[in-house]
């Protein structure tokens, strides 16, 4: 098995994965996040692992746009920490040169919303500056484990929209 590929077992409370720094290489960390969460008990179509997607999708997209260095992957990193809850999200670039900008978001702005996704989702978020780069981390507030029987279908937790 190359542990540069592979995914941590069940009963891990870490997955750390590279991955290449291209748009395929986002929607795959996307992905492993969602796999990642429900290995730990927290269903794919649960609020803890929407807002987990949510958050990693804009870090790594982020990685993948702005992070970028030719030849260079970035890093998910997800941690489980049950006593408080929570779970810690990082993603790391090799690119230390540029700062994060937390635009405005003006109604005729292409971009520069994805920072106000994670500020808004995460109960904490930061970056940390690198030897080589720097790591995005979040801290998302977990709802208790809930295991579900196969079969069972979960209420939608959305209300529908008002009418008219």
């Amino acid at each position: 098995m190359n542990p540069e590929i592979s995914t941590p077992a069940t009963g891990t409370t870490e997955l750390v994965q590279r991955l290449s720094a291209t748009p395929r290489g986002a929607r795959l960390a996307r992905r492993l996040t969602s796999h990642q969460l429900a290995s730990w008990g927290y269903p794919h179509d649960g609020d803890p692992s929407h807002t987990a997607q949510l958050i990693v999708a804009e870090l790594a997209s982020n990685a993948v746009t702005h992070g970028r260095v030719p030849g260079r992957d970035f890093e998910l990193r997800l941690v489980l920490l049950p006593q408080k809850g929570t779970l810690r999200i990082e993603v790391s670039d090799a690119r230390g040169d540029r700062p994060l900008r937390f635009l405005d978001g003006r109604p005729e702005d292409e971009g520069g919303r994805g920072l106000v996704v994670v500020f808004v989702l995460s109960a904490r978020w930061g970056v940390a500056e690198r030897a080589v780069g720097k790591t995005v981390w979040a801290e998302v507030a977990l709802s208790p484990r809930r295991r579900t029987r196969p079969g069972t279908v979960r209420p939608c937790p959305r209300r529908p929209a008002p009418e008219g």
